[in-house]
C-alpha cells in the first residue's frame, strides 16, 4: 500500500476502528459508555411511563367527576325535589 492510500478516509476508518478494538483503554471507554448510555435509557423510559400513569389517571378522574355531574344534572325532578325536602 502506499501512503496515500492510507489518507483516505475509508482506510483511515478502518484503521482508527481496528486500533480501539485492539486497545483495551479504548474498550473500556466505550463499555463504559454504552453501560450509562443504556441506564440513561432506561430512566427516560421510566420517567416518561410515569408520567402518561399520570395523565392517565388524571382523565380518569376527570371522566368520572363529569359523568357525575351529567348524571346529577339530568336527574329526575322528583327526585331533587324529594330530596331536598320539598314536595313533588
Amino acid at each position: 500500500m502506499a501512503v496515500e492510500d492510507f489518507l483516505e478516509s475509508e482506510v483511515a476508518i478502518a484503521i482508527a476502528a481496528t486500533a480501539a478494538a485492539i486497545s483495551p483503554p479504548v474498550r473500556k471507554v466505550l463499555r463504559r459508555g454504552a453501560v450509562y448510555g443504556i441506564a440513561g435509557v432506561m430512566i427516560a423510559g421510566d420517567a416518561i411511563m410515569s408520567f402518561a400513569r399520570g395523565v392517565g389517571s388524571g382523565v380518569q378522574r376527570a371522566t368520572t367527576t363529569a359523568t357525575n355531574t351529567v348524571q346529577q344534572a339530568t336527574a329526575k325532578p322528583e327526585a331533587r325535589t324529594e330530596a331536598a325536602g320539598g314536595e313533588a
